[in-house]
Formats: structure tokens, sequence, C-alpha cells
């Protein structure tokens, strides 16, 4: 069963009830509102989206989604946790996933090195490990896309807006200039059943454009024009 997506306003506003039918791919690569956005305490220039923020982008878009931990170890100093983020797909009811790693150190006591784990604070794993969880969720979200920080600290981003008119479908207009266009064109009996197939697997606006510019370069001048009134009515007087 099909879930209809909200749109960025209602996910800017926390109005998900006014969502509207929108592109997966073009939601989720919408930049992050900038009230979600924080400096890294820790990270001089480093920005990020508190983990909060990102259950809610989840929930709000997804619905039903859960966390895998696969995997909680110690390298090192710190605590590195490998989780997998499984969520449902609302355009096609599909459960879907993606991985995400994340780390935190090990808290020793002040002046301590970070290695001395003789040094280790009695709470350091319980609050390492979530910690580490979080960072692992967080992780494995951005490769959603920029909606959830995915190019945040990166230099150079590509923008997804032009998805939209790529996937857009032909329009029944461009559908029918293909069907008159294609009884007057010097195309081959094998040219035109390979168009006729290929048009009922279903084209893209963009490609139903190529294929009238392909069909007017390929006209038949000796036939009348039908794509105009005048054309179709001489068609008709000679038939009759």
């Amino acid at each position: 069963m099909e879930t209809k997506l909200p749109a960025l306003k209602d996910l800017y506003e926390g109005s998900v009830e006014l969502a509207k039918e929108n592109d997966l791919n073009i939601l989720l690569n919408q930049e992050p509102r900038k009230q979600w956005i924080k400096a890294h305490p820790m990270a001089h220039g480093v920005t990020y989206i508190p983990i909060e923020v990102i259950e809610y982008l989840l929930t709000s878009i997804f619905i039903h989604w859960s966390v895998e931990v696969r995997q909680i170890q110690t390298i090192a100093n710190s605590v590195v946790a490998t989780i997998r983020l499984h969520y449902r797909n609302p355009t096609d009811g599909e459960m879907r996933w993606t991985d995400g790693v994340g780390a935190c150190p090990i808290q020793t006591a002040k002046d301590a090195a970070a290695t001395d784990f003789t040094q280790v604070k009695s709470d350091a794993i319980m609050k390492a490990a979530p910690a580490a969880e979080s960072y692992a969720i967080k992780d494995a979200a951005e490769k959603l896309g920029k909606l959830f920080g995915k190019d945040l600290n990166r230099k150079d981003a590509f923008g997804y807006t032009s998805l939209g008119n790529k996937f857009d479908m032909a329009t029944p207009e461009q559908l029918d200039m293909i069907d008159i266009m294609s009884r007057k064109t010097t195309f081959s009996e094998e040219q035109l059943a390979e168009l006729e197939y290929v048009l009922s697997q279903g084209v893209t606006s963009e490609r139903a454009g190529l294929i009238i510019n392909n069909l007017e370069m390929n006209r038949d001048n000796t036939t009348p024009d039908l794509s105009t009134q005048k054309g179709i009515n001489k068609t008709l007087d000679f038939k009759t």
C-alpha cells in the first residue's frame, strides 16, 4: 500500500497531516532546516543534525523504521557500533535498509592518558555505547539524502531538483502527437513496430520529446500534415 510523503514545508513546520505526494528522492535531498543544524561542540567548523531531529524525520517520512545493532566492539580507546537502519519505502511499501557506523571515546579520569584503561570512569561504557549507536544511526540516515545531513560538511554538493523533470512521464498531448506523426513518417515497418513496443512500456516526457524530434526529422512530406486540421480534412477528402 502506497503512503503519501510529507512535503518539505510540513517537515519544517512539524505538520505532517498536511502532507502531499512528492517524489521521494527529491524530498530526501532538500536542504535541512537551518534551525536543525548545530555546531559541533568538539570539532571546529563542523556541523551536525541532532539525533532527535533524525528520528523525527525517519518517523515522519517512513513511519515504519527500526534499528538493528549488528556489532558493538572496542577499537583503541573507543566504543564502535555498527547498525543497520531498516525503513519502509513509502512509494512502494517495500522494506529497505542502509548501514551506519559510529564511535565514541571511552572517558578516562582527568589528566589520564586516553589509553590508560586503569583510569576509565565507572560510567564510561554506559555513556559511550549508546552514544556510538546514535552516531551510527545518524551515519546510516545521512546516506538517505541531504535532508538528513548528507552534505553538511562537504565543500561541493550536487543538486537533485532536476530529478523531478527527468522522471515525469509523457503527457497525453505528446503521445497524441507521436501517434499522428508516426502515420506520416519514412520509418520502416520494423522501426514502427519497435516504436510501438517502446511506447507500450511507457516513456518519460523527456524521451517523448526526443521521439517527436526524430519523427519530425523523418517526416514523409508526400503525405498530408495530420498535425493540422487542414491536413486532416485533406486526408478525409482523399479517402472519400
